[in-house]
């Protein structure tokens, strides 16, 4: 039997084993595949009733094992609860809850998968997985939300709102589907990255207002789950944009995809498809194509996008880019702290580049600081997602530290020690780099702290 976990189930916890352990908040490393990433990632899928039973779940059970073909993973599919102990979901990277219902697990059981997942396993809760253990508080924070109500299957729009995590990157803004689309009881909102909402005016039978979502991730506890609302017909599991979906949701949970999953509210959309390009100049050569639904690429150089609208103190600027080429030799940066103006080079000499480019020297390469400091370059690593796939920066400035976190996880902390280059007043900037270079944006989002503006100077005389 292989084992993958640091931590046995709850109900050894005394018999720690010296693995990895999870930090408050964040999943613990469990390279995809296993350990060492030697062997395929493995999926177990879990579709035990103890209510309803949906006609669609041996639908599901063989999208996944598709999936599993089609992409390098292993699927085991299971009705039978007695696979949750310690020793045989220690082989699996993933659980798949395929529209589960009611009580399905014992006390032991469900000890064994606390166990599981605090040890950095990964949850996939797939629509009825939300109908399941309403007596089982944890397994409700796991899922993020206990099923309420339903109205009759039918047409709706969903809205993405990230686009960068893998389940979702393949979408646009809106997605046109049809299933049977739940309420809940509550929102996962505060605990959870919301992917995508219902938007309830373009069906009968929403209850949750303007805010209703429908897909989300988050960690949880030591592990990493995604949840989905949908996949209540057949029809779902022969979709294409949903089986990438669901896809997505697995690549998340196994580890072998990474995004950024931790709750996000408050930011001001600064580039996206409903924004464009208003308050943004491009500075110097080469330009920045909008080659999609709120998605820029870099064309020629070497050039600068800039955003003139808004000069900034203490914020945080979230980010979506991806490098276009196999090898990972494209280049590009988000510049911050610099002044205003037509120059390129000025924001090169008197503000601060954190590098994209993944071939380069440690101070050079993607994280850094460019030519000042490397990211960590272990917890990078664990982090960044291949060429061809999505990535979040968030860079938080707070007084003359920059901090760096790729999707979630913090990968450089730098603090600025020369008044030339300050980083408490100046701009942000997208960079363009050359002819060879194609790099590209989404989802360029802001949310202003305290101390912005100024407002640190004037706290220090109350």
């Amino acid at each position: 039997m292989r084992m993958r976990h640091g931590r046995m189930a709850a109900v050894a916890v005394a018999a720690l084993l010296a693995g990895a352990v999870a930090l408050p908040g964040q999943a613990a490393d469990r390279p995809p595949g296993g350990s060492g990433g030697q062997e395929d990632p493995q999926v177990l899928v879990f579709s035990k009733t103890a209510g309803f039973r949906h006609d669609s779940i041996p639908d599901g059970v063989a999208a996944v094992h598709d999936l599993g073909a089609e992409h390098g993973f292993g699927v085991d599919a299971t009705e039978d609860a007695a696979a949750f102990t310690p020793e045989r979901l220690a082989a699996y990277d993933a659980v798949v809850f395929l529209s589960t219902t009611g009580d399905v697990l014992d006390e032991r059981q469900q000890a064994a998968f606390e166990g599981y997942i605090q040890g950095g396993g990964g949850y996939v809760g797939v629509h009825a997985a939300a109908d399941t253990e309403y007596d089982w508080p944890w397994y409700g924070g796991l899922a993020g939300a206990y099923f309420d109500s339903h109205p009759h299957i039918q047409p709706a729009t969903v809205r993405v709102a990230d686009r960068a995590h893998p389940a979702t990157s393949h979408l646009g803004t809106e997605w046109e589907r049809t299933d049977e689309w739940y309420n809940y009881r509550s929102s996962p909102r505060p605990h959870a990255r919301v992917l995508a909402t219902l938007d309830e005016d373009s069906y009968e039978g929403g209850t949750m207002g303007g805010d209703h979502p429908i897909a989300w991730c988050q960690e949880y506890d030591g592990g990493r789950a995604f949840y989905t609302g949908g996949g209540h017909t057949k029809e779902s599991f022969a979709d294409g944009a949903f089986r990438r979906h669901l896809l997505g949701g697995i690549r998340y949970a196994t580890g072998a995809a990474r995004a950024d999953c931790r709750p996000e509210r408050g930011y001001t959309p600064v580039y996206d498809a409903t924004t464009g390009l208003d308050g943004w100049k491009q500075a110097g050569p080469g330009s920045f194509e909008e080659t999609g639904e709120g998605t820029l690429t870099t064309r020629g150089g070497m050039g600068l996008l800039w955003y003139e609208r808004q000069k900034l103190g203490a914020y945080t600027l979230k980010l979506d880019w991806r490098m276009a080429s196999e090898d990972g030799d494209d280049n590009s940066g988000v510049f911050v702290g610099f002044p205003a103006g037509d120059d390129p080079w000025s924001a090169v000499d008197n503000g601060y580049e954190v590098q994209i480019d993944a071939t380069d020297a440690p101070d050079r390469t993607t994280g850094a600081v460019y030519g000042f400091q490397s990211a960590d370059l272990a917890q990078r690593d664990k982090a960044l997602n291949p060429p061809g796939e999505w990535n979040t920066f968030e860079l938080r400035v707070e007084g003359e530290r920059l901090r760096i976190f790729l999707n979630g996880r913090l990968i450089n902390d730098f603090t600025n020690t020369d008044p030339q280059r300050s980083l408490r007043d100046g701009y942000i900037g997208l960079q363009n780099h050359g002819e060879d270079d194609e790099v590209e944006f989404r989802n360029v989002r802001l949310k202003e702290l305290p101390g912005s503006r100024g407002e640190d100077r004037e706290e220090g005389h109350r």
